[in-house]
């Protein structure tokens, strides 16, 4: 590219949402949703260099001390990446918005609950004009207040975030990244990366009656399985509040297909 893009603004003592946003795309160069790699090493470099207001080499050994502290400190699931919701903790955004999502939701379970009552048809995604309201539902849930015109400068960041094709849709999988670390059970699942085929094998053979839904017992089993299975990405000790918060998306204890498609696959099936 032959303009240089600006410098992010990592001074700041407070980031507003926009510039967060801007921060963020800064440096997720590849928009797969994680600072990695060479991308972290440009925003450590960055950021000390924001800090201490002078330049820093870093091959050197003092720099990687410092950049694996500064990880222990920060990388929550310790995968080496950093995620949405970690940035939100290491640079001092405007009023916590991004780390609000932690007061607003208090756990995936109710995140799952508030996005049921939006993804009406169970497609995994919501319209961009119905953010607004499911962004109310979460801040009103947390007793929090904020006026009109800055829950539009919300809407229109995460929107910014979201719906990069500007078709109006926002997934959720990718809203999700807005949860703490710990909470954001979608990716531990969506990194099973299962095909429809797959998917299809898996919901006929654990809806034992074949009554067209997975119950809570069936659910149970389906992910006991899973978490054998799949040890390096789920963990079979928070199975309970997998179980609950996959459930919070069913209609009365019923998991029907389209539901539990939106959590074990990347992209719901048309």
């Amino acid at each position: 590219m032959a303009n240089k893009a600006p410098q992010p603004p990592l001074h700041l003592t407070e980031v507003t949402a926009s510039q967060f946003l801007d921060i963020w795309r800064h440096f997720d160069t590849d928009g797969n949703g994680y600072i990695e790699g060479k991308e972290l090493e440009n925003f450590f470099q960055e950021l000390e260099m924001a800090r201490r207001g002078a330049g820093v080499d870093p091959t050197n050994a003092s720099f990687r001390e410092k950049m694996n502290e500064f990880m222990q400190k920060f990388d929550k699931n310790a995968d080496g990446k950093i995620e949405m919701s970690e940035l939100a903790q290491i640079l001092p955004t405007e009023e916590n918005f991004l780390l609000c999502f932690r007061q607003f939701v208090g756990s995936s379970a109710e995140f799952m609950a508030a996005w049921r009552r939006y993804d009406t048809d169970r497609s995994g995604y919501i319209e961009a004009n119905e953010l607004k309201g499911f962004l109310s539902d979460l801040l009103k849930k947390a007793n929090r207040h904020y006026d009109d015109q800055k829950l539009h400068e919300y809407t229109q960041t995460i929107l910014r975030m979201f719906d990069l094709n500007g078709d109006g849709k926002l997934g959720l999988s990718e809203m999700a990244r807005l949860l703490p670390v710990q909470e954001n059970f979608l990716l531990k699942f969506q990194s099973l990366k299962l095909t429809s085929e797959q998917f299809n094998a898996i919901f006929t053979f654990y809806d034992k009656d074949g009554n067209g839904y997975i119950d809570e017992q069936e659910l149970d089993a389906l992910l006991r399985d899973l978490c054998e299975k799949n040890r390096k990405e789920i963990d079979i000790q928070n199975l309970t509040s997998y179980k609950k918060s996959i459930m919070a998306l069913s209609d009365g204890g019923k998991l029907y297909r389209t539901e539990l498609e939106i959590v074990l696959c990347w992209e719901p099936m048309l």
